[in-house]
C-alpha cells in the first residue's frame, strides 16, 4: 500500500525513530490535533486516568506549555481537542518568537499533573527553532510529552550542515509537517508523526464490521487519522518522493536556504530597510527602518506583487512587516538577486513618498 511505503520513506528520511506510525491528514494544523490527540491520551493514562472509557469527565487537568508567539494553528488544535484557556501555560519568548526555556522549566515545576509541550521547529516568521535539547531535557523531568511543530522546519533535517539547529528533534514524542510546502505536494497534504504507535491508534481508530480489520488487509487509514472519507495521499506521496528521492529534496532545501540567505545580505544594503530575523532556513522577515511610515512596507509589497514577486504583510511584534519565504522548487539564488533588484529599485521611491505623506499628517496635526 502506498501509505506504508511512505510512511517508511518519510521515518528514513528525516531519521525519526523507525518504529513510529504515521497518519496522512490535510495539513500541519490537523497533524498537530493528532499528535496533541495521542499526547491527551497517554498523559492522561500515565497519570491514572481511562481516557478511551471516561474521556475528559473526571480526568486530572491537563497542562499545556508552548511559546506566546507559537503558530496560531496549535490553539486552534488544542481547542479542537477540549482545552481551554486555563489549560493552556504561555511561556515568553525571546526577539525571534522562540519560548525561553528556562522559563518553561519554572513553568513545569510549578504544575502538579499530566502535561504537554509544544515546541517550534521553524517558526512561522523568523524561521527559528526552539532548544529541542533543553525542552526535551525538561520534559523527561516532568513526565510531559513533546510534540513538535514543524510544518516547514522538520525538513531542515535533511541537511547534515543543519544538525546544530535541528538537534534534539529526534528526541520529541510528536511531529507534525506539511507536505505541500517544501515536499512540493498538492495542497491538502500533511503527516502527523507519533513515537507511539499504541497512543496514536488509541486516539484516532474507527472500527466497523465493514472495514478492514483483519492483519492480513495489511495498513487501515481510519487508525491514524480522524477521517473515513478522505481522498488517497499516498499516492501523490509516492510519486513525489519517488521522483526526486533524498538528494533531490535535500538539494532543494538547500538551494532555498540559500537563496534566502542571499535575499536577507541584499536587503541589508538597502536603505530605510531591516532584515529583522537572523536568516536560518528559508525566511526573511523585512520591516522599515527607524523614521520611516510603515505604509511604505505595504506600498512595497504591492509593487512587488505587480512584478510577479508574491509576498505577504503581517504584523509583527507591532510592526508591519514583509514575509519572504522560500518555497517553491524552481527558486535558487539567481531569483533572490531579481527580487531584490525590484526592491532597490522601487523601495526608494515608495519610502520617500509615505515619508513625505506621514510628515504632512504631522504637520496638519500640528496645524
Amino acid at each position: 500500500m502506498a501509505e506504508e511505503v511512505v510512511a517508511d520513506w518519510l521515518l528514513e528520511l528525516l531519521d525519526l525513530p523507525r518504529a513510529s506510525s504515521v497518519g496522512f491528514v490535510t495539513g500541519a494544523t490537523m497533524a498537530s490535533f493528532v499528535g496533541l490527540a495521542a499526547a491527551r491520551t497517554q498523559v492522561l493514562a500515565d497519570a491514572g486516568h481511562d481516557f478511551e472509557a471516561y474521556g475528559l469527565q473526571g480526568a486530572p487537568r491537563v497542562q499545556v506549555f508552548l511559546s506566546d508567539d507559537a503558530h496560531v494553528a496549535n490553539r486552534s488544535a488544542l481547542r479542537y481537542l477540549g482545552f481551554g484557556a486555563a489549560n493552556v501555560t504561555e511561556i515568553p519568548s525571546d526577539d525571534r518568537g522562540l519560548m525561553e526555556v528556562c522559563a518553561l522549566a519554572e513553568a513545569l515545576q510549578a504544575h502538579v499533573g499530566p502535561k504537554i509541550i509544544i515546541a517550534q521547529a521553524g517558526h512561522i516568521n523568523s524561521g527559528g527553532f526552539e532548544d529541542l535539547p533543553g525542552i526535551v531535557a525538561s520534559a523527561r523531568k516532568h513526565g510531559a510529552w513533546v510534540h513538535v511543530d514543524g510544518a516547514f522546519g522538520l525538513w531542515a533535517l535533511l541537511l547534515p550542515e543543519k544538525a546544530a539547529l535541528t538537534a534534539g528533534l529526534d528526541e520529541a514524542d510528536s511531529w507534525s509537517v506539511d507536505g505541500h510546502k517544501w515536499l512540493q505536494l498538492p495542497y491538502d497534504s500533511g503527516f502527523a508523526i507519533i513515537r507511539h504507535p499504541d497512543a496514536h491508534r488509541r486516539a484516532m481508530d474507527m472500527t466497523a464490521g465493514y472495514l478492514n480489520h483483519g492483519p492480513e488487509d495489511g495498513r487501515n487509514p481510519t487508525h491514524f487519522v480522524p477521517e473515513l472519507s478522505r481522498r488517497a495521499r499516498g499516492f501523490a506521496a509516492w510519486a513525489v518522493l519517488r521522483r526526486w528521492g533524498r538528494h533531490g529534496i535535500a538539494g532543494m532545501v538547500r538551494r532555498h536556504c540559500a537563496a534566502a540567505e542571499r535575499l536577507a545580505a541584499r536587503l541589508e544594503r538597502i536603505g530605510g530597510l531591516e532584515v529583522l530575523n537572523p536568516v536560518v532556513l528559508n525566511q526573511v522577515l523585512v520591516g522599515a527602518g527607524p523614521g520611516r511610515d510603515a505604509d511604505a512596507i505595504v506600498e512595497l509589497a504591492d509593487a512587488l506583487n505587480a512584478s510577479g514577486v508574491f509576498v505577504r504583510t503581517a504584523q509583527w511584534k507591532g510592526r508591519g512587516v514583509l514575509r519572504f519565504s522560500v518555497i517553491s522548487s524552481d527558486v535558487g539564488p539567481d531569483d533572490a538577486d531579481r527580487v531584490a533588484d525590484v526592491i532597490e529599485e522601487v523601495w526608494p521611491r515608495r519610502a520617500g513618498r509615505a515619508t513625505r505623506g506621514h510628515e504632512e499628517r504631522s504637520l496638519g496635526a500640528q496645524a
